[in-house]
C-alpha cells in the first residue's frame, strides 16, 4: 500500500504529477520488487507550443491537458483532455513529456544509491511441469472455446474447460497425492488462455469474434427513444449496449464541487452506471465505484471540449449512461451515446464525438494493433488505448498498459488505426443524427436571460428573499440571479417566463415620462 498525502498547496500547480514521483521514490526506496523507477509530466499546448508541467491558469489557456507517466525507456500512462488537436501533436506531446521527466527519474536513482534498502529477493515460481499438464488436460478444448464467437457461448464453454481441469487435481487430493493450490491453477489457465489467444492474432491475423484487427463490430445508433427525456439515445456496438439520457437544468441544478484549488460550480455532469447484469452477473449495486468514476470522467472530457459556451446555452447539463449490455468499450460507447443524446436534446455541440478502444499483442518484436477491441482481448491483451474525437481532431486520449511500456512507433500505429475507426463510427452515428436538433425537446425547461442596473438586484430578491420568491411562486418559473446583474428565467411554459420578465422590469426599470403603468393600490394614507 502507498499512500499519497498533500500536506501544502500553492493553488498554482496540480500536485498529481508530484504524487506520481513521490509513491515512484518511496517504491525504488522500499527494496520490494518494482520495474521502476518511473517519472511523469504534464504537458500543456499553447500557441503552438508544447508547454512542461503548466500551471493552474496556463491549464485553463491550453487547448491540451495531458499527463504522461513511464520509464527511461518508454511510456507507461496517458491521460488527456484536448481541443480536436490531431494525431501528429497528440503523439508529440507524449514524447515531448516522456522526454523531459527523464531528470525525474535519474534524480530518483541518485537517491535511491544513497538511502535504498537492500532489495528482497524474489524468483518467480516455475509452474512449467503444471503448464504442461493443464496443457495436456484442457488447451483443445480452450482453442476451440476461443473459436465460438458469442460471448455468452464461448464463457460456457471456457467455463467447461476450467471445470475439466479443476475435476482432474481434485481427483489427485482425494487420491492423497500432492495437487497445486487453486489460486495457482488459475494463474496457469489464464497465462494459457492468453498465449492461445495471442498467437492466433499474431499468427493467423484472426480475434476471438473472427474479425482481422482493424474491423469495427457492427454498429446500430437509435436517437429520441424515450418520448418523456429531453434527449435520449441507444447506441450499440457489437455486444455492448449504452443507453443514454440527456436533461436540461438551470443553473440551480449545478454542482458545487469543493476541490484542492477551491469551490466552482459545474454545470456539465456525466454519470456512467454498470450494472452487474450488463455482464451476466448479479452483484451490489449503489453508490459508485472506481470503474464508474473514471469511466464517467473520460467520458466527460472527450465531450467537454464540443460543449457551447455558457453564455451561449445558459444550461445544466446532466447526462446519464446506462450500460444494458458490455462486452467492452463501455466507455466509448458512452461518449458515442453522449454526443447523440445531447444533440437529440437540441444542444448544439461543435461537432459530433465518437471514441474507440484499442489494443495491443505484444511478442518480441512482433506487434498488433486492435481496433474495437473485446472484454477478453483487453484482459488478456498487453494495452488499452482509447481515443475519442471529432472528424476534425483528438478530445481525449487515455491509455495504461499491462507491460513494461510502449514504444513511439506503436503508439503512431495505434493512433492511426483510431482515427481510421473513428471516422467510421462518426459515419454510422450519422445515420441517426448528424447535428442538434433545432428545437429544444418538448419537455426541456426553456431559459431567457435578461439584465438589470446591479443597484436593483436587492429590490427584486426583497427583504429575505420575500419578492422573489413571490414571482416564483405565482410564475411558477425558476429565476437565478448573478451578482453582475444577469437574471436567467427558465420554465418549460412560455407563459410564465413572459410573466416573471414582466413583474422584475415592473420592479426595476426606471419610471419613463409618458409611459402608462398598472398597478394596484394596497394602502391609503393620510399624508403626502
Amino acid at each position: 500500500q502507498v499512500v499519497v498525502t498533500v500536506l501544502s498547496h500553492d493553488l498554482e500547480n496540480d500536485p498529481d504529477v508530484v504524487a506520481l514521483v513521490a509513491a515512484s521514490a518511496a517504491l525504488t526506496l522500499s527494496g520490494i520488487p518494482f520495474m521502476g523507477p518511473v517519472g511523469g509530466a504534464r504537458v500543456g499546448f499553447i500557441g503552438d507550443e508544447y508547454v512542461l508541467n503548466p500551471t493552474v491558469e496556463e491549464v485553463k489557456e491550453s487547448s491540451l491537458d495531458l499527463v504522461v507517466a513511464g520509464t527511461s525507456d518508454a511510456v507507461l500512462m496517458v491521460e488527456s483532455e484536448a481541443k480536436e488537436l490531431s494525431e501528429e501533436i497528440m503523439l508529440g506531446a507524449v514524447m515531448f513529456g516522456h522526454r523531459h521527466f527523464q531528470p525525474v527519474i535519474e534524480a530518483i536513482i541518485r537517491l535511491a544509491e544513497k538511502a535504498a534498502k537492500e532489495p528482497r529477493a524474489f524468483e518467480p515460481a516455475d509452474h512449467s511441469a503444471l503448464e504442461a499438464k493443464i496443457r495436456e488436460i484442457a488447451e483443445a478444448d480452450l482453442r476451440a472455446a476461443y473459436q465460438i464467437r458469442q460471448k455468452q457461448g464461448r464463457y460456457e464453454a471456457i467455463a467447461a474447460a476450467k471445470s475439466k481441469v479443476k475435476k482432474y487435481f481434485e481427483g489427485l487430493a482425494v487420491e492423497g497425492q500432492a495437487a497445486p493450490a487453486a489460486q495457482v491453477v488459475s494463474e496457469v489457465l489464464k497465462g494459457l488462455e492468453a498465449k492461445i489467444v495471442r498467437w492466433a492474432i499474431l499468427d493467423e491475423g484472426v480475434r476471438i469474434d473472427g474479425r482481422d484487427v482493424k474491423t469495427v463490430r457492427p454498429i446500430v445508433s437509435e436517437v429520441g427513444i424515450l418520448p418523456r427525456a429531453h434527449g435520449s439515445a441507444l447506441f450499440t456496438r457489437g455486444e455492448t449496449q449504452a443507453l443514454v439520457v440527456a436533461t436540461l437544468g438551470t443553473g440551480e441544478d449545478e454542482q458545487f464541487i469543493d476541490s484542492l484549488e477551491g469551490t466552482y460550480k459545474e454545470h456539465f455532469l456525466l454519470h456512467y452506471n454498470f450494472p452487474p447484469f450488463s455482464v451476466g452477473e448479479t452483484g451490489r449495486m449503489g453508490s459508485p465505484g472506481r470503474r464508474e468514476i473514471g469511466h464517467g470522467k473520460l467520458a466527460w472530457r472527450a465531450i467537454h471540449p464540443m460543449l457551447p459556451a455558457k453564455h451561449e446555452f445558459p444550461y445544466t447539463l446532466r447526462v446519464v449512461s446506462e450500460i444494458l449490455e458490455s462486452n467492452g468499450s463501455s466507455s466509448m460507447a458512452t461518449v458515442c451515446g453522449t454526443s447523440l443524446a445531447l444533440m437529440d436534446a437540441g444542444v448544439p455541440l461543435r461537432r459530433p464525438v465518437a471514441g474507440i478502444a484499442m489494443g495491443l499483442i505484444l511478442e518480441g518484436e512482433r506487434f498488433a494493433v486492435l481496433s474495437d477491441i473485446l472484454g477478453d482481448e483487453d484482459h488478456l491483451g498487453d494495452m488499452d488505448f482509447k481515443v475519442a474525437g471529432t472528424e476534425q481532431g483528438v478530445t481525449s486520449l487515455q491509455m495504461d498498459i499491462k507491460i513494461a511500456g510502449i514504444t513511439e512507433e506503436i503508439m503512431q500505429v495505434a493512433l492511426g488505426q483510431a482515427k481510421d475507426g473513428r471516422a467510421h463510427i462518426l459515419g454510422e452515428m450519422a445515420k441517426a443524427l448528424t447535428s442538434a436538433r433545432a428545437e429544444l425537446g418538448e419537455h426541456a425547461p426553456r431559459i431567457e436571460v435578461m439584465n438589470i442596473p446591479v443597484d436593483k438586484i436587492r429590490e427584486v430578491i426583497g427583504s429575505g428573499g420575500k419578492v422573489i420568491r413571490e414571482i416564483v411562486e405565482k410564475t411558477g418559473a425558476k429565476i437565478n440571479i448573478e451578482d453582475d446583474g444577469t437574471i436567467k428565467i427558465a420554465s418549460a411554459n412560455g407563459d410564465s417566463i413572459k410573466a416573471a420578465i414582466n413583474w422584475i422590469k415592473s420592479i426595476a426599470s426606471e419610471p419613463e415620462v409618458g409611459q402608462v403603468y398598472d398597478g394596484t393600490v394596497v394602502k391609503v394614507v393620510d399624508f403626502g
